[in-house]
């Protein structure tokens, strides 16, 4: 098992220049949601898409599930023609219904043989390939979209991955015992809202906390942008906190016996 994290994409909703959106991949073969640029980050890191064998689905924002039915579209006329490969989809109750409605929107009728071959799961606990562990746990963002963050638990580490939340004390009792968090930084600090992190809570949480942080689903451009959406601009925080790119990797390294992290994929 390779004990790889890989945060594939790192943009929020308004995909910021330089970013697609936040996506992350675990061993190769598990995703946490399907954006609607789902297809061009696996694409972009070499991932064959009938590798992905569970997606996580955090909520129910089309930023988030939007891609899913490309996803489908991929598997059944070009990389798993032969439905050979299966595939398990991690879900809040109705949220099945609700990626049903949005297949066939897409593409009526073509996917729904692929889709109900789908190992749908609801329950709140569970375990995948490799014997890694997952839990979600309920977020502060909209309530209408069931939002969910994860805790994963290997043998030899943990992380938590915050989906779209707010500050929420739900999140932050899961911080503290992992040995690092994904977490969202969506909206500057001049949006005033309780559903999305901010630089400033992002700085109290780091201030609270010793876990490395690495952020995602940020509104920030990617450096290097020479007409940037809204800003280059990163704010200045601790060493603790890593403010991805697209491709950041996370990975157990057994000679150090810890997570190391790296911005290159």
């Amino acid at each position: 098992m390779s004990q790889k994290i890989q945060v594939l994409g790192t943009g929020n909703a308004f995909l910021p220049q330089g970013r697609l959106h936040s996506l992350t991949l675990i061993d190769g073969q598990h995703l946490i949601d399907a954006p609607p640029t789902v297809l061009a980050s696996l694409r972009q890191a070499n991932v064959p898409v009938s590798d992905i064998r569970t997606i996580f689905v955090t909520h129910l924002h089309g930023d988030h599930i939007f891609g899913f039915p490309f996803l489908l579209l991929e598997r059944k006329y070009i990389s798993d023609r032969d439905g050979n490969k299966p595939l398990r989809v991690v879900v809040a109750p109705g949220g099945k219904e609700i990626l049903y409605s949005l297949c066939t929107m897409a593409y009526p009728g073509s996917l729904d043989e692929i889709f109900n071959a789908i190992d749908w799961q609801e329950q709140l606990v569970g375990e995948v390939e490799g014997g890694l562990r997952w839990k979600k746990f309920q977020v502060q963002h909209v309530d209408e979209v069931d939002p969910y963050g994860y805790r994963f638990e290997y043998p030899q580490f943990s992380f938590v991955h915050s989906g779209d939340s707010g500050p929420c004390a739900s999140l932050y009792s899961e911080i503290q015992n992992v040995d690092f968090v994904i977490i969202e930084m969506g909206v500057p600090d001049y949006v005033e809202t309780d559903e999305h992190h901010s630089p400033s809570s992002i700085q109290a949480l780091a201030e609270r906390y010793s876990t490395p942080l690495v952020i995602t689903h940020t509104y920030i451009d990617e450096r290097g942008i020479n007409s940037p959406a809204i800003t280059v601009e990163q704010p200045q925080h601790p060493s603790h906190v890593h403010h991805a790119s697209d491709g950041f990797t996370c990975f157990w390294s057994e000679v150090l016996g810890s997570v190391q992290f790296s911005n290159q994929s």
